[in-house]
């Protein structure tokens, strides 16, 4: 099974809202490209532009090199995974899982041996003859899953499945989901505006804003070298602090403070960014360290969450969980320091 390959795709709905902007990408069979981005920012109307429940203004979508965007929805063998899960409320939940093969008018032996090894890999055998209402979330969820997984379609669209689920089933379905992915030789396009459900389960990340393409990236390029300003705020948990200066001798000036910039790292206008878990909290005064007042500490397990002020500037780091005086020093080494362009606000590496 070869590619699925968007071109260029563009969407400028009636009244002048422009959802997608030249949007291109390539999903592989057997793996899974994770839509990420908030709210609006078009993930979703792409999605329905792949099963053809919209079209696009502009652009072309291929699959094994051959027009795809052309077929009516009901012949792209897609699966499709709603939010909201869109059961059939009266049928049973046996009847969720063969309704679309007893339209397709499959054999009754097959449909019956789909149902059962769709029930048997999502652990749904016990639920066969319940209705949707006699489920809880979770379980509803993994019914809306089996009935795409019955069809046994050649491309998955998932649009934010897990976000009616309370958290701690949420972590627990992310674990169970990517085991079926990587069973399955199918296309995976999985929407989500959740940047750790994107982190834990996707193979490749296209991170969207505004109806544009801001990175697409392996999970850990994408934390460890976000493309732009954006990404670098949007992925990481918690987030990164970015903070805004000019040059001045060779050292960006952020209020009153003074942060080296290294070779290669040209421009005017910059920024800096810092991760907390890369943030070292010191025991006292360092030659390379910042002085900084305790605003406000959250316990996180064995771990606290700092929020510091740092001349004015707001910096939050991961440490031990320990006691800690209001006033104390941190230290950010060169190396874990992200900078960006002031101006386009892309990604400056420096040299070395």
């Amino acid at each position: 099974m070869g590619a699925l390959r968007a071109e260029g795709i563009t969407k400028v709905f009636d009244d002048g809202t422009r959802a997608l902007d030249g949007v291109s990408f390539v999903a592989e069979p057997g793996r899974v490209l994770g839509l990420l981005g908030p709210s609006g920012c078009g993930k979703s109307t792409l999605l329905r532009i792949v099963a053809g429940l919209e079209t696009a203004t502009e652009g072309r979508l291929l699959l094994d090199g051959a027009r795809f965007d052309d077929r009516p929805a009901g012949e792209r063998g897609v699966g499709f995974v709603f939010q909201n899960y869109a059961l059939y409320p009266h049928l049973s939940v046996r009847r969720n899982l063969s309704l679309a093969l007893e339209v397709a008018r499959l054999p009754r032996p097959e449909i019956e041996e789909r149902v059962r090894d769709t029930a048997r890999r999502l652990g749904i055998e016990a639920l066969l003859e319940r209705r949707p209402r006699q489920l809880s979330g979770g379980q509803q969820q993994r019914v809306a899953l089996g009935r795409a997984l019955a069809r046994r379609p050649r491309l998955f669209l998932m649009d934010e499945p897990l976000s009616n689920l309370d958290a701690l089933l949420r972590e627990s379905t992310r674990s169970e989901l990517k085991g079926l992915f990587r069973s399955l030789d199918a296309i995976v396009l999985y929407v989500t505006h959740d940047q750790a459900e994107a982190l834990s389960l996707a193979d490749e990340i296209l991170v969207l804003k505004d109806g544009l393409v801001r990175q697409r990236a392996a999970p850990l390029e994408l934390y460890q070298r976000p493309a732009d300003v954006f990404t670098a705020s949007f992925v990481g948990s918690p987030r990164m602090a970015l903070w805004r200066g000019a040059r001045e001798d060779g050292r960006l000036a952020v209020g009153d403070l003074r942060v080296p910039i290294p070779e290669g790292v040209q421009g005017a206008d910059l920024w800096v960014g810092m991760r907390p878990e890369d943030v070292e909290v010191l025991d006292g005064p360092s030659p390379d360290a910042w002085e900084a007042r305790l605003d406000v500490a959250e316990p996180t397990g064995d771990r606290v969450l700092l929020t510091l002020d740092v001349a004015g500037q707001v910096l939050r780091a991961l440490t031990t969980f320990r006691s800690l005086p209001e006033r104390l020093h941190v230290r950010v080494p060169a190396a874990k320091r992200h900078w960006f362009d002031g101006v386009t606000q892309r990604r400056i590496d420096p040299v070395g």
